[in-house]
């Protein structure tokens, strides 16, 4: 049984000195003992800095690595979002099965290196470029788990629901025809799923009906009741203007007013973006449990809006982070935009807390964006402490603005000092995956990754 020592850890009770955390042989965390010593004979790893739980990623679309930089010239006075979106259909036609699991097995490397020791895949590029499915209809998710496999990446995969192409019932467009999948069709993944994972003690499988401008919520509804209660249940809700409006004019509500009127929302669902939300549907989120995914990256770079963060903190809600888009590689910068952008907006500063709350914004955004991740993924992570996962972070000091920082003031640290990531060593399941900064299949994984890109460009 492998036993670390550590020279400061963040438990649940606090930040501890000299903390023995001993590991059982599945990577499950079996103790934790501050004030401990090395003795005599003992086989104690010493790790060279602090200690973090690793964090959830929980919204990634690995197939959109590949466009990372590419859709940043205007073609069109009217760039938003839509005009992205064209962007991102020609590159989700391109990729093939072998190229999907090089792109995403050096994504995953990219994630463990940043400080994510679980990705959440929100995966709709199910069939063929022809539009018909594979052979075994989750060939595309399936090359997702074994990248995540050969990493070392902890992983929950959610096969995407995908019926129509908006609220007004219109059959999929041309450019859609990889994402379709009906009830039948994703139970089919899901059986695959299960198969493919058999083997796999990091690997979770969800549900995500896309949206409700692409699956009607009566259908949301039928699928989440006929579902094991804790089923994860991820939906992307809210994110433009432009689709709260066209929820409206087709049903008379706002899309989160008529995702909890309709469907059995609770601790189990995902609500990712809900970036357009007024003050009821913030309350009604909070009261229902649900966790909001926010991927502050990405909604600055589509033009999504802000979320009101110190309102949905107040009301006791619940938040993640993801790297949807996956444009950039950083939970730090994640939480450092989460709270730059509610700073900008109301014009005060570490607004990141409950309303009559005070101490470390830093702090705070990791331990909450932990537990959301965590929750949002149904991952046993997110906390260095007996039955927990040995998902852990060792940071550099050399790379903190003040090296000498201590407790949550190294949070503070991490997250809004400096532009190198603080990540040294990571450990997933108790493996090391990052060794001073090193994965061990960075280099061929690198190799790889830019061969597909050179075949998606030709």
């Amino acid at each position: 049984m492998p036993s670390l020592l550590a020279p400061s850890a963040m438990l649940p009770s606090g930040w501890a000195r000299d903390v023995r955390i001993d590991i059982a042989p599945d990577g499950t965390i079996v103790a934790v003992t501050p004030g401990a010593a090395q003795r005599g004979g003992e086989r104690l790893e010493r790790v060279g800095g602090p200690v973090v739980p690793g964090m959830a990623n929980l919204h990634s679309h690995a197939f959109q690595r590949a466009m990372a930089g590419l859709a940043e010239k205007r073609r069109d006075p009217a760039d938003s979002f839509w005009t992205w979106r064209e962007a991102m259909y020609r590159v989700a036609h391109a990729v093939g099965p072998d190229q999907l699991e090089v792109i995403a097995r050096f994504l995953f490397i990219e994630m463990l290196k940043a400080g994510y020791t679980t990705a959440g895949e929100f995966h709709y590029l199910h069939n063929g470029q022809d539009g018909m499915p594979y052979g075994d209809p989750a060939e595309m998710s399936a090359r997702l788990i074994h990248a995540a496999a050969e990493t070392g990446i902890a992983l929950t995969v959610m096969p995407v629901l995908y019926m129509r192409a908006g609220f007004d019932g219109a059959p999929l467009e041309p450019a859609q025809r990889r994402f379709a999948a009906d009830e039948e069709r994703l139970l089919a993944i899901l059986e695959s799923l299960r198969w493919h994972g058999r083997d796999s003690t990091t690997l979770q499988v969800g549900i995500a009906p896309h949206s409700l401008r692409a699956v009607p919520v009566e259908v949301v509804r039928q699928i989440a009741i006929a579902l094991p209660e804790d089923t994860t249940i991820h939906i992307h809700v809210a994110e433009q203007m432009r689709e709260v409006e066209d929820c409206i004019a087709a049903t008379g509500a706002r899309p989160v007013e008529l995702l909890m009127a309709e469907a059995p929302v609770g601790p189990s669902w995902c609500l990712i973006h809900a970036t357009h939300v007024l003050a009821d549907e913030i309350a009604d989120i909070a009261a229902s449990g649900a966790v909001a995914g926010l991927c502050p990256i990405t909604e600055a770079n589509l033009g999504d809006g802000v979320f009101p963060l110190p309102e949905f903190l107040t009301a006791g809600g619940r938040f993640g982070i993801g790297s949807d888009s996956n444009v950039a590689l950083n939970p730090w910068e994640e939480l450092r935009l989460l709270e730059y952008g509610q700073r900008l907006v109301h014009g005060r500063r570490c607004l990141s807390l409950p309303e009559d709350g005070t101490g470390s914004v830093g702090g705070a955004l990791w331990r909450a964006a932990l537990a959301g991740g965590a929750a949002a993924l149904h991952q046993p992570v997110g906390a260095i402490a007996p039955g927990f996962r040995a998902d852990l972070l060792v940071l550099d000091r050399d790379r903190l603005t003040q090296p000498e920082a201590e407790e949550d003031a190294i949070l503070d640290c991490a997250v809004f000092g400096g532009a190198a990531l603080p990540v040294r060593d990571v450990m997933v399941a108790g493996l090391w995956r990052v060794s001073a900064g090193r994965h061990v299949l960075e280099e061929p994984a690198r190799a790889a990754f830019v061969a597909a890109l050179r075949e998606l460009a030709e």
